[in-house]
């Protein structure tokens, strides 16, 4: 097993990440803001070199890669968003109008993808990046696939993605503690 350093991106802000609506299958574009967050992510990364590149297959994903200098990212399908199913769209203070205690990290989504499902994703991912030769990989994706991303690098159940908060445009490393998974930087 290699022990590569991971940096996680979260895209760009879209009209319904600004919002707090739960974006999954919708594939909307970046807003200007979230354009301009992306390509001012072109100096953080442009220092590091990266033996492989990831996105998820959506848009805001793939645009927020080639804004901030990578124009030719590896799609993997296991980086899409989670997939909300009946709460496409819909706010968590919406969604909890009529099922007070309901929480995505514990009880997933009706009609789309329980936790277990979305762990099973990324531990494909973990197990592709650990296999992979490449010292460095970046991927770009979205909030909540990429705080279980996290969580799962570490050893953790997917519930526990609720303690990452993840802003949009931003940079994380996952990493090592010697022999230990770690988390190396979060939401920078």
């Amino acid at each position: 097993m290699t022990r590569p350093e991971v940096w996680l991106v979260r895209h760009g802000q879209t009209e319904w990440s600004r919002d707090g609506r739960h974006t999954s299958r919708t594939d909307l574009p970046l807003t200007p803001e979230g354009e301009r967050a992306a390509r001012s992510l072109t100096d953080r990364l442009a220092t590091t070199s990266f033996g492989l590149v990831l996105s998820s297959p959506l848009t805001r994903a793939r645009t927020t890669a080639v804004l901030a200098g990578f124009a030719d990212p590896t799609i993997d399908d296991d980086l899409h968003e989670w997939r909300y199913g009946d709460y496409e769209g819909i706010t968590t203070p919406q969604i909890r109008e009529t099922d007070p205690d309901w929480s995505l990290w514990t009880d997933g989504a009706p009609g789309g993808e329980s936790p277990g499902e979305v762990a099973a994703r990324t531990d494909r991912v973990v197990a592709r990046v650990r296999g992979d030769s490449a010292e460095r990989v970046l991927i770009f994706a979205h909030g909540h696939i990429l705080r279980v991303l996290a969580v799962r690098w570490l050893g953790l159940p997917a519930a526990d993605g609720v303690h990452l908060r993840l802003e949009t445009a931003t940079v994380s490393v996952l990493g090592w503690e010697r022999e230990t998974p770690a988390v190396v930087r979060w939401n920078a």
